[in-house]
């Protein structure tokens, strides 16, 4: 068996209990979390106690200098991706980010350019792509089943489910609301399966109805500080591609709709697809079908699938499926959106630079 890959986390908040912590340990015959940091020293402590984890400091500069770690995860703030980021690739890291890959495209570039001096891998937690019903879907496009593919649309609506732990309700720690939250997920997907082509052209509105109100129902989510709230709590956005096609988002985290729900589509010119349920659309000898696949693998969490691939991409066994050039892409369409949303017109993603 070959020598395990030590792995360190950043961050001891909510993605790094709910995903990297039990993602990492899940693969305990490939790797050995040895380390966790937390600029809250005792959340780092408890961390470490509960999940058998041999270290815990106080900071990410401590932490790699007293322990050579092979994959470091970033789990903090948006706005601590960049530093956190730098900071491992150059104490000789590979690193696991998480989603957006960072407040903007500026820094962004800075995080990519870093781990091209390093020689090391980068890559941006954007974990529905390890989904079975997204890996189906490439491959179906893949294999040409939907012909020219010319549109995408990606929606993700909450009824009530402005978050009440963290930060992401807080523009200088987050960068935005739900368009950067949630939204990164599906632009990031629907992107990915259209094939990356760049973006031209963005026009984007955003909406701030619910975040400030305190007559607003407390669900999941939790409660916020409606006094923080300086982020949008709904984003729309049409995106132009250059090969001509097209993408529709449409994000919120509070909105009068039936009930909470998340769906995909990619259309063609011989075929759809849309998500949930994950069925295909064509047309068969004249006839109108609906294909849905009969068996699709199960996974616990895609976050695992991501893991275990990043872990192997480490090793070289894996090529990498999340580029980092199509995570500044992403972050250059969610800056240009939001730019938009501001001048109250259709911006060129050239002239959104920062």
């Amino acid at each position: 068996m070959s020598e395990l890959l030590k792995v360190g986390i950043i961050g001891a908040g909510g993605i790094a209990h709910y995903a990297h912590i039990p993602g990492w340990k899940n693969l305990s015959e490939e790797v050995e979390l040895v380390a966790i940091c937390d600029i809250i020293p005792e959340r780092a402590v408890r961390a470490a106690e509960a999940n058998g984890i041999p270290h815990a400091y106080s900071s990410a500069e401590e932490m790699l200098a007293h322990i050579e770690l092979d994959i470091v995860s970033v789990c903090v703030a948006n706005s601590a991706h960049r530093e956190c980021t730098i900071v491992a690739l150059e104490a000789g890291a590979n690193v696991l980010c998480e989603k957006p890959i960072a407040m903007n495209s500026a820094e962004a570039e800075e995080m990519i350019a870093a781990a091209e001096r390093a020689g090391k891998v980068l890559m941006v937690g954007q974990n529905h792509r390890f989904a079975p019903e997204s890996q189906a879907a490439k491959r179906f496009i893949k294999d040409g089943l939907l012909g020219e593919v010319y549109y995408g649309e990606a929606t993700e609506m909450r009824r009530r489910g402005i978050p009440g732990w963290g930060v992401f309700h807080i523009k200088k720690y987050s960068g935005g609301g739900p368009l950067i939250d949630i939204g990164v997920h599906g632009l990031d997907l629907v992107l990915w399966l259209m094939g990356n082509p760049d973006p031209v052209a963005v026009s984007g509105v955003t909406y701030q109805k619910f975040g400030k109100r305190e007559d607003v129902a407390v669900t999941w989510a939790g409660e916020w500080n409606r006094e923080e709230f300086d982020v949008e709590d709904m984003a729309v956005g049409l995106i132009r591609l250059e090969n001509g096609a097209s993408i529709v988002l449409r994000m919120s985290w509070a909105a009068n709709v039936e009930d909470d729900f998340s769906s995909m589509r990619v259309l063609g010119t011989e075929g759809g697809l849309k998500h949930p349920p994950f069925t295909l659309f064509r047309e068969l000898s004249g006839k109108l079908v609906d294909i849905s696949p009969k068996w699709l693998p199960k996974v616990e969490k895609s976050h695992y699938e991501e893991m275990k691939h990043f872990a192997a991409v480490v090793r070289g066994e894996e090529e990498l499926i999340v580029q980092p050039w199509q995570s500044l892409q992403v972050q250059r369409i969610l800056d240009a959106l939001y730019a938009s949303a501001e001048k109250g017109r259709e911006v060129q993603i050239a002239d959104c630079r920062l």
